[in-house]
């Protein structure tokens, strides 16, 4: 017989419950719920009732072998709000599979790697020794280019800026939202609204210029492209259809704000730890000795693989998930009465101490010896999960290793003097204020024979 959840629960205020706790520092509060008070912890968010799950097995069943029972929050699966950058979607494309998988078939993923590379060159190539540099943007330029090239065929090159300010916009409504006690209406011309709606305005507008140019460079310009025709060459996009668009923005937004993260963070650790940044270094003057990498180097570039793994588990770029109990269920032996809101934090489940040694510590050497493929399914999930799955998962994790391998063997990085570099967890897990780095050109007697 299913038990209570209410016997294990962080005190809140009369009214408003968990919500204030959470708000003051929301990482750092559910890490603690999930330490405190054990796997399945519920807590009250104003009139909302909310349980955090942290249990392996129990994300499972949410988010794959029991996912019928389970839908996504209101303000998902009826607002546009969430579209942006979070893999929310369950749409016309990803009932595709065959066609979903040509896309990002490793071979093909292969023939991206010439374009990733070449686009970070450029990059590269205005970059002056000794500079400080914000590196976010410039790695969300970057890697905006290249989702654009390698899967649209489109060339959006002077775009990032834009793109960048609607996306900010998008997350500021998105976490506006979340902490609303009752939900505003889409309709309602609130400031918060308003803004709002121009920045999809500008999205939908870059993407209809995106399809529209990958489509006039051919069916075959772009894989994404190519997926979304038929066998026989038929034109399947139409970009009038919002169904369509909103599925195509959502991977091309979440395409490069999940790499772009996953690299930024990356950086941060990296100048913050000498040693595995010396490590790096090694391996690329060993294994590349100033070549070009490409996706065929990726195995023999392994630390390079667990700086990344690494990043992607201490600042996973999607912190938490979020479903709603359709009817009455149970968990482990706990009650959830339908309606209940579940939380499942890749911030807290990556920091479990029972899965993980030292758990908030940098060290890229746990992933050796294949660890991920002896983690439960769901102690470690970067790139989300569910019946769907992410099919583009092979293709960030490429593309952040070869973005990694082609900067540093150019560039070391080191943190500006006197900033603070705080995590904000809103859609996606950004650092607050940017993050300064000094940039050093790395000589070329450092590269290897």
């Amino acid at each position: 017989m299913a038990t209570s959840i209410a016997s294990s629960s962080p005190r809140g205020s009369l009214f408003l419950g968990n919500l204030p706790d959470l708000m003051r520092d929301r990482t750092g509060f559910l890490v603690r719920c999930a330490r405190e008070h054990g796997d399945v912890v519920p807590l009250r968010l104003g009139p909302k009732r909310v349980v955090l799950l942290s249990n392996p097995a129990h994300i499972e069943t949410v988010l794959v072998t029991q996912s019928r029972r389970f839908v996504k929050p209101y303000v998902l699966r009826t607002s546009r709000v969430g579209l942006s950058v979070a893999p929310t979607s369950d749409g016309d494309i990803w009932q595709r599979p065959k066609l979903a998988q040509s896309a990002f078939h490793r071979a093909r993923i292969a023939g991206y790697s010439a374009e990733m590379v070449a686009a970070t060159e450029r990059m590269l190539d205005s970059w002056q020794d000794g500079e400080t540099r914000d590196i976010l943007p410039e790695m969300m330029q970057l890697t905006l280019t290249i989702v654009a090239k390698t899967l649209f065929g489109a060339d959006v090159t002077g775009q990032a800026a834009q793109v960048g300010a609607a996306l900010s916009t998008v997350m500021d409504a998105f976490v506006h939202r979340l902490n609303q006690l009752f939900l505003i209406p889409d309709w309602l011309p609130t400031p918060t609204n308003v803004r709002l709606r121009r920045a999809l305005r500008a999205l939908d507008g870059m993407m209809d210029r995106v399809i529209c140019e990958g489509l006039a460079n051919g069916p075959h310009s772009g894989g994404l492209l190519a997926m979304l025709h038929t066998p026989g060459g038929t034109e399947y996009v139409d970009v009038a259809d919002r169904r369509l668009r909103d599925e195509a923005l959502t991977f091309f937004l979440a395409g490069h704000e999940t790499v772009a993260l996953a690299l930024t963070w990356a950086w941060y650790l990296l100048a913050r730890h000498p040693d595995a940044e010396a490590a790096l270094h090694a391996e690329l003057a060993t294994e590349l000795a100033g070549r070009t990498p490409t996706a065929a180097n990726r195995a023999q570039l392994p630390y390079t693989e667990m700086v990344i793994l690494e990043a992607l588990r201490l600042y996973p770029p999607l912190w938490v998930m979020a479903r709603v109990a359709r009817e009455d269920v149970s968990l482990g032996g706990h009650a959830i009465p339908a309606g209940t809101l579940l939380l499942m934090s890749q911030w807290v489940s990556h920091r479990d101490p029972t899965v993980f040694v030292e758990p908030d510590a940098f060290q890229p050497e746990r992933w050796a010896d294949g660890l991920e493929k002896r983690l439960p399914r769901f102690a470690y999930f970067p790139f989300g999960g569910g019946t769907r799955g992410c099919i583009g998962s092979g293709f960030a994790m490429t593309e952040a290793i070869v973005l990694l391998a082609t900067i540093a063997q150019r560039f070391a990085l080191s943190l500006a003097p006197g900033q603070v570099v705080t995590p904000q967890p809103s859609i996606t897990l950004r650092p607050a204020h940017g993050l300064r780095l000094r940039l050093a050109r790395r000589p070329a007697s450092a590269l290897g024979a």
